[in-house]
């Protein structure tokens, strides 16, 4: 629940953007007089966008990651572009530069694990102490805190807590005492729970969630087993990248098999049987004790921190600064980065490809193009509140330089009237443009329809602000937002994301119905008002939770009945199953898909390597496939 401010901190807060305005004022009058003795730059050809593109997607950035020499020269490239269209720094600011930190990697740095009795255990069932190192039998998990702790272990079954309201009432800490102890949870949900409980379960499994409840009931340590009976049985949890600087505030691993069958049989307990016990989600059924042991755990997790840089630049108002409406900054953004070479877990590289430059072509360097040329038809009009031209990095890392520009207090969300936000805009397809988020606004339809009358776009109009793109930083900080996309493809996250497939005229018409939608929030005194968009339910919290792999690519941009696939990963159990890009996915394992949302549910719901029928609507006919979902490693 959202507690409501009192009236004294709102009015506080009201104050304190007011003031930081009018401190600004001056240096954008400046600024805006600066800006008015230069000429506008034309407006961007087809020829300046593909060289953009081409050079930001070019072997030379070696894909852009966030923190490296390819990200740096990357930002160098694009801060002499937005001075080429007459960009300025913010108020107050030097240059465009707005650096953060965040963590660009994790590993582990020699944990291990020595098991003995407690102190007051019976001498008869006192056990002769062993221990474990190395990543193959206790791996740290990359939200760990680094330390040590000897404690007692504690059987808290699969670790899940079900929030209140659910249709599934679950709690592994009911009847089990973990204050002061080290927590065993099993990695997962319950495997022969019925497809209904396990779609809910699922939405629950991820381990940092797991974390948070061991910690929260006064858990020591966190030890993960991967169980005889699930998916990747016995193997430890491999290291995912995590951007969090800190750790969750416990220390948490994850053990083998041959480790976690070690701890329970030095207590006289059967590992598979006290998962065979849980299997079938009965909440009755509860963790247990391990009597008359202790564990001492050591968790060392090293974290390398890097340095980000997003490149914020502002077009001033065209009017005096005593004119300016409410709310008058109006804030466009793309981010430049990309995935480097693939390595922190997001890229759906075909083996063959593994270790090659992501270039990034659509993914964002399309959407960077739409940026500048967008601005440099802005420069070139009047401006009725200051135009921000925002370039983020860390997208792919998290959202990760979006965030620290909202919680950073470089611009207040207060004074931001809109975001406009260009992600994977270089594959205009049969003249259709998404965008999204359209519900964040209610004048958000007519905007667009007016700014759509000399484009000519076939407008397909979500209304989810949700998204894994940076507008979702916006819109936490209750921000209207808009995102425009042209859709996904089966390029996407690899390295076939090149710069000779991109639709420059696409990407050029995209740049003028930006500008138009800007020109027109800029020049109303009423800001766009802001609603907040009721948020169905997904899956997971992090990766972890999605244990089934089908192969398939979702088509966000086409408002169908069912799931259609703009593509099927090569080799995957999708393209083996015969699916291909078209298919609408109206069934899947006996579940109705009317969204993605069904689909995503219906995923988290079928059991690894057991074949399920998808019913697919093709070419006006349905036809039935068989899939065979695979573990996730």
């Amino acid at each position: 629940m959202t507690r409501q401010r009192p009236a004294t901190a709102c009015l506080s807060a009201l104050l304190l953007a007011v003031l930081a305005t009018l401190a600004w004022l001056p240096a954008a009058q400046a600024a805006t007089a600066d800006a008015a003795t230069a000429a506008p730059p034309a407006p961007a050809t087809a020829a300046d966008l593909e060289g953009w593109v081409s050079y930001l997607a070019s072997d030379e950035l070696d894909g852009r990651l966030t923190g490296s020499p390819g990200g740096a020269a990357a930002a160098d490239f694009l801060a002499g572009q937005l001075v080429a269209l007459g960009a300025v720094p913010l108020p107050g600011r030097d240059d465009f530069r707005l650096p953060f930190e965040f963590t660009a990697g994790t590993e582990d740095a020699g944990s291990s694990l020595v098991l003995d009795s407690t102190a007051d255990a019976e001498p008869s069932e006192r056990i002769k102490p062993f221990s474990f190192s190395g990543t193959d039998h206790v791996q740290a998990l990359s939200f760990s805190d680094s330390g040590s702790v000897t404690a007692p272990l504690v059987f808290a079954g699969y670790g899940l807590v079900i929030p209140e309201g659910q249709d599934v009432a679950y709690d592994s800490y009911a009847g089990v005492d973990v204050d002061g102890k080290v927590a065993v949870v099993l990695r997962y949900f319950p495997e022969d729970a019925s497809q209904e409980t396990r779609a809910v379960l699922s939405r629950y499994s991820g381990l940092r969630y797991k974390a948070l409840h061991a910690r929260e009931h006064g858990a020591l340590g966190l030890l993960v087993v991967t169980g005889p009976r699930s998916p990747n049985a016995g193997e430890v949890v491999p290291m995912t990248f995590d951007t969090a600087i800190s750790g969750s505030g416990l220390l948490a691993a994850s053990v083998s098999g041959e480790v976690a069958e070690a701890l329970f049989a030095a207590a006289g307990k059967d590992l598979e049987a006290a998962q065979k016990s849980l299997d079938d989600a009965n909440p009755h059924v509860t963790g247990f004790d391990l009597p008359g042991l202790e564990v001492t755990l050591h968790v060392e997790v090293k974290r390398e921190r890097r340095e980000g840089v997003n490149l914020v630049a502002m077009l001033p108002a065209t009017v005096d600064a005593a004119a300016l409406p409410a709310k008058p900054w109006l804030v466009l953004g793309a981010h430049y980065d990309h995935l480097g070479r693939g390595g922190h877990g997001n890229s759906l590289a075909k083996k063959d490809e593994a270790g090659m430059v992501h270039h990034g072509a659509d993914d964002n360097a399309s959407g960077v193009a739409a940026l500048l040329a967008a601005g440099r038809r802005l420069a070139a009009m009047e401006r009725g509140r200051n135009v921000v031209l925002a370039l983020w990095s860390g997208e792919e890392l998290g959202l990760l330089g979006s965030a620290d520009f909202v919680d950073g207090g470089a611009l207040p969300a207060e004074q931001i009237a809109a975001y406009l936000n260009f992600d994977m805009v270089g594959r205009l397809r049969d003249n259709k443009l998404t965008v999204q988020a359209v519900g964040s606004s209610p004048v958000w339809p007519q905007v667009l329809e007016a700014a759509n009358v000399p484009v000519g776009f076939d407008l397909n109009l979500q209304d989810d602000p949700y998204l894994p793109t940076d507008s979702a930083s916006f819109n936490r900080v209750k921000v209207p937002t808009l995102h425009l996309f042209t859709g996904n493809h089966e390029d996407y996250h690899r390295p076939s994301d090149t710069a000779d497939k991109i639709d420059y005229e696409g990407i050029a018409r995209v740049a003028r119905f930006a500008s138009l939608v800007a020109r027109r929030v800029g020049s109303e005194a009423a800001p766009p008002e802001f609603v907040t968009v009721e948020r169905k339910a997904q899956a997971g919290g992090d990766r972890d939770t999605l244990r089934a792999y089908t192969g398939t690519i979702p088509d966000y941009t086409t408002e169908v009945e069912g799931l259609r696939l703009s593509g099927v990963i090569e080799g995957g159990p999708a393209a083996e199953a015969g699916l291909r890009e078209g298919d609408v996915i109206v069934e899947f394992a006996g579940q109705q898909i009317t969204n993605i949302y069904d689909y995503t549910y219906a995923l988290d719901a079928v059991k690894i390597g057991v074949p399920v029928k998808v019913v697919v609507e093709r070419d006006g006919e349905r036809v039935e496939v068989t899939v065979t979902p695979r573990a996730r490693q």
